[in-house]
């Protein structure tokens, strides 16, 4: 595993500061969680968490002492963010649960870091690391259990996910990031026994936590074990495409595409757009992924084929732009039982990517110019004209567009 100290983020000087700030109280600071477990692993940490021994005001007063922005966001569970050079850091208090209904915790403070340690979801996830580089492994099976890629609940499993049922969903997650072979017997059973738990959480974590997870490279071994264990039911109802989904998530790893959740969740979808329509309102999906999964699953979305001639390339595209026509591409590509066509899928893609959106060459002062009266009927009849300057592969002749506009004044003014 790699050492943490030959990380960017550990030698980030807004990190170290942080770290400096709280260690000048005697708070004894540590990264934890996620970007320690990253950094042993030597793939991308995206956010530095800090735990620490000071309580949320002395933590506060300390970061404010050294001059940087302090923001209380979850003060009564000990969580405050530092923010150094537009970077938020989540610094939060060691702390133990009192008691939890499975969806918040009433915390007491702590100096104890295995204490802090215990109430984490996972052992891979209870690793601590001081400014130094030294990593701490309090539960004494963190590292062993990364460096063998198993994914396991801290303690009794189905203790962890009453603590908070979204452990469930994280469960299945974590381990199609960091987990190798069978996912664990235990975690699997605790999920499968308090799996109606997973109701009771808010559509925001539930979207949050499934969007990250579509994210995973080849996530369907969890998902079919999530399936098996009848959560996926309760989150993601009705009927799934698991081949199509499957199929996409290939293409995207042997192309080294980055995949886009709300494409492959159109993938995994089989109920058409009312299954789409229910699940935006369930996961409270934003205005643009609700409009964009909707569209993906539409009964009669456009016909888009690996054998499009470049002509008709370009008329889809500008009809329904770049980033849809190649959601559907993927979508179609991930149906195509012919491995020849392959190339031909990339190549649509490609074109797509590179592709410039043209501007018809009229204004509305032309058309009034050329005796359309001003107002509504100026629109209708520059969208005639646009209609047969797609049909004409958007020709950048001039004359021949005025000669069509007078041609259609002549006939309809």
């Amino acid at each position: 595993m790699t050492a943490i100290v030959h990380q960017d983020w550990f030698r980030d000087a807004s990190a170290r500061s942080v770290m400096e700030a709280l260690s000048a109280a005697g708070g004894m600071p540590r990264f934890v969680g996620g970007c320690v477990r990253n950094a042993l692993l030597n793939v991308p940490v995206d956010d530095v968490d800090i735990a620490t021994t000071l309580e949320p005001g002395d933590a506060k007063a300390a970061l404010e002492a050294k001059g940087l922005k302090a923001i209380p966001t979850g003060i009564e569970h000990g969580t405050l963010t530092a923010v150094v050079d537009g970077k938020p850091f989540e610094v939060t208090t060691l702390r133990r649960d009192v008691e939890t209904d499975g969806r918040r915790a009433v915390v007491a403070f702590t100096k104890d870091w295995a204490e802090d340690a215990a109430r984490r979801d996972f052992t891979i996830n209870a690793l601590y690391a001081d400014v130094a580089g030294q990593v701490f492994d309090p539960t004494g099976q963190g590292l062993a259990d990364l460096r063998a890629g198993r994914v396991r609940f801290i303690g009794d499993a189905g203790a962890r996910i009453q603590e908070d049922y979204l452990r469930i969903l994280r469960f299945f997650r974590i381990h199609a990031f960091y987990g190798a072979g069978e996912l664990d017997g235990d975690g699997l059973t605790a999920c499968r026994v308090h799996a109606p738990g997973v109701e009771k959480l808010s559509g925001e974590r539930i979207q949050k936590e499934m969007l990250r997870f579509l994210c995973a490279e080849m996530p369907s071994a969890a998902l079919r074990a999530m399936a098996a264990t009848g959560v996926l039911g309760l989150v993601l109802p009705g009927q799934l495409n698991f081949a199509r989904f499957e199929a996409m998530a290939a293409n995207e790893r042997d192309t080294f595409t980055n995949p886009v959740p709300i494409v492959r969740l159109a993938a995994l979808l089989g109920g058409g757009e009312a299954q789409a329509r229910w699940l935006a309102d369930r996961w409270r999906l934003s205005n643009k992924d609700a409009e964009r999964l909707e569209a993906l699953c539409a009964h009669a979305p456009p016909k888009i084929v690996s054998y499009l001639s470049i002509r008709e390339v370009r008329r889809t595209l500008y009809r329904i732009g770049a980033e849809r026509f190649v959601d559907f591409c993927k979508l179609r590509w991930a149906e195509d039982k012919k491995p020849s066509n392959q190339m031909q899928w990339r190549a649509l893609i490609a074109m797509a990517e590179s592709w410039q959106r043209p501007k018809l060459p009229l204004t509305g002062a032309q058309a009034i110019q050329a005796g359309v009266p001003p107002g509504p009927e100026v629109g209708r009849v520059l969208a005639e004209v646009e209609d047969w300057w797609i049909d004409a592969d958007f020709t950048d002749d001039e004359f021949s567009i005025v000669e069509r506009l007078k041609a259609i004044v002549q006939a309809t003014v």
